[in-house]
């Protein structure tokens, strides 16, 4: 049976939608009935179409039509409607531009139970603009039925009884706004309370309700506000929920991340160690690139840098992977081509693809510290410096291919003698493929770090300062942040130590 609705005015419509009571389990939702008043001529706020109707007018729409009709074909009500003239109502044309954040149209499911009828609202003002869809539901059960996705917002009377009919003393009061809270999680929610009732109100506000209107001070105005205010902070609710969340989640992240990183086992020795790590993935504190340094219980230091190809976040967990099986291994006193092979093992068992390889350094320091036992699997060759000499790199005559290529492969050792003082500097390659100016395709390479690398020692940097500087001048005639993974590991004994002097050409073993 048809709701009567007030009398609007034209500077806004009102439009109720009542749901039939809640008599049996099978009534269905698309019962309830949608009354709309709609002007009878644009510019005559005097006359409106339910004056003419009364009046014995022939209006060009029914009173009332089915709220089914419409939801099921999903064109929103109202956009073709006619006035009693026959002109048709002014829409927003497709393609128009976008409408605010929150629509001027919205859309109120209200769940009381009013023995008086079905709710309503006063008039709005003239010229307000604003369009208000009601729905009323008399229990939660209808409410289920009649919650879609295009509410914008629900109201709820706190004085509507609990699904049992009587309130539970513990509740508060505020039993069927909780049930509604779960209902629609993602709805803005106001509370409707009688106007002594204040106490309560506040309550459901901290119970999840966005906001609490009185029912005594109700108007149309109050009404809009409300809701846009209730969209509005439930937007900015769940907005803050995910940037939080996301936040917690970049720290968890980032604790793992960390925990991963190397942590030098050196207790004992009297070497000097020194690292820098930058991932080339943004945000990000692991990457492809791996190292570690340990001292075994014989007094050997081991020292070890590799680099998986690519730069995603599965070849940063493979580049772990293989650093935690070098650490395993060596503290087994397992080394050599044995060490090697077990670690491609490792690599081809753990890679997603047949394609993916690795480079290797690894040094054995002898337990006096005057020499050393190097293999490269296809990794750039170190740089050393003995006392009162030049630093050189290492030639590449004894280097193997790199892991996961070759199997079957053998990386040759090759030993060095070091001195009583020295410095020792392994790297990756992304420290040497930056570009060299901006749009350049010109590479760094090798030489150029090390016309770098002498600039910085003329200027009497070391240790931790030498390796930020280099960095810092990487990025710099790169035009930005290097693409790939950049590790630089430091090692060194005596005298400024590990600080380098200059660089220059390959030197003998």
């Amino acid at each position: 049976m048809p709701v009567p609705v007030p009398r609007q005015r034209t500077g806004s419509e009102v439009e109720q939608t009542a749901a039939a009571p809640d008599t049996a389990d099978s009534t269905p939702a698309t019962g309830a009935t949608t009354h709309s008043q709609h002007p009878a001529t644009p510019r005559q706020p005097a006359e409106p179409a339910a004056q003419a109707g009364e009046a014995g007018g022939t209006p060009a729409q029914p009173a009332s039509r089915p709220t089914g009709a419409t939801e099921a074909g999903g064109a929103p009500e109202a956009t073709g409607a006619t006035g009693a003239t026959g002109a048709p109502k002014t829409s927003k044309a497709p393609g128009a531009s976008e409408a605010p954040a929150v629509p001027r149209n919205l859309t109120l499911l209200v769940i009381e139970d009013d023995p008086t009828g079905p709710f309503s609202v006063p008039e709005l003002p003239e010229g307000g603009g604003t369009r208000v869809r009601i729905r009323t539901a008399r229990n939660l059960t209808e409410a289920s039925r009649l919650l879609t996705d295009d509410i914008d917002c629900l109201l709820v009377d706190l004085a509507l009884p609990g699904g049992s009919g009587t309130r539970a003393p513990e509740d508060d009061g505020l039993g069927p706004l909780s049930r509604v809270l779960r209902l629609a999680p993602r709805h803005a929610v106001l509370a409707l309370a009688a106007e002594g009732d204040a106490e309560r109100a506040a309550a459901a506000v901290r119970a999840g309700a966005q906001d609490y209107l009185f029912r005594d001070e109700l108007d149309g105005r109050l009404l809009s506000r409300a809701i846009r205010y209730a969209v509005e902070r439930k937007r900015a609710d769940g907005a803050q929920r995910q940037l939080t969340e996301s936040r917690l989640h970049a720290q968890e992240n980032a604790r793992l991340e960390r925990g991963l990183l190397p942590t030098p086992l050196l207790d004992g020795s009297d070497l000097r160690f020194a690292s820098r790590y930058r991932p080339g993935r943004s945000r990000a504190l692991l990457g492809g690139d791996f190292y570690d340094t340990i001292r075994t219980p014989d007094g050997t230091v081991h020292a070890m840098i590799g680099d998986v190809c690519g730069h995603g976040p599965d070849e940063a967990a493979l580049g772990v992977e293989l650093r935690i099986a070098w650490r395993a291994l060596t503290l087994a006193g397992t080394g050599g081509d044995e060490l090697l092979a077990t670690l491609q093992q490792v690599l081809e068992h753990e890679r997603e693809s047949e394609e993916i390889f690795a480079t290797l350094c690894a040094v054995d320091i002898a337990p006096d510290g005057r020499s050393a036992d190097v293999r490269l699997a296809g990794h750039p060759a170190p740089l050393i410096a003995r006392s009162g000499e030049r630093a050189r790199l290492m030639s590449y005559d004894c280097c193997g291919p790199a892991l996961g290529l070759l199997p079957g492969g053998r990386w040759p050792s090759q030993r060095v003698e070091l001195g009583d003082a020295w410095n020792l500097m392994i790297y990756t390659d992304g420290l040497i493929e930056g570009r060299v100016g901006a749009g350049s395709n010109r590479r760094l390479g090798e030489d150029g770090m090390a016309d770098m690398i002498n600039e910085q020692l003329a200027d009497g940097l070391y240790c931790d300062a030498l390796i930020e500087a280099a960095l810092a001048r990487v990025e710099e005639l790169n035009g930005g942040e290097l693409t790939d993974d950049v590790a630089v590991l430091l090692l060194g004994r005596g005298e400024n130590a590990p600080g380098l002097p200059a660089l220059a050409g390959p030197a003998a073993p």
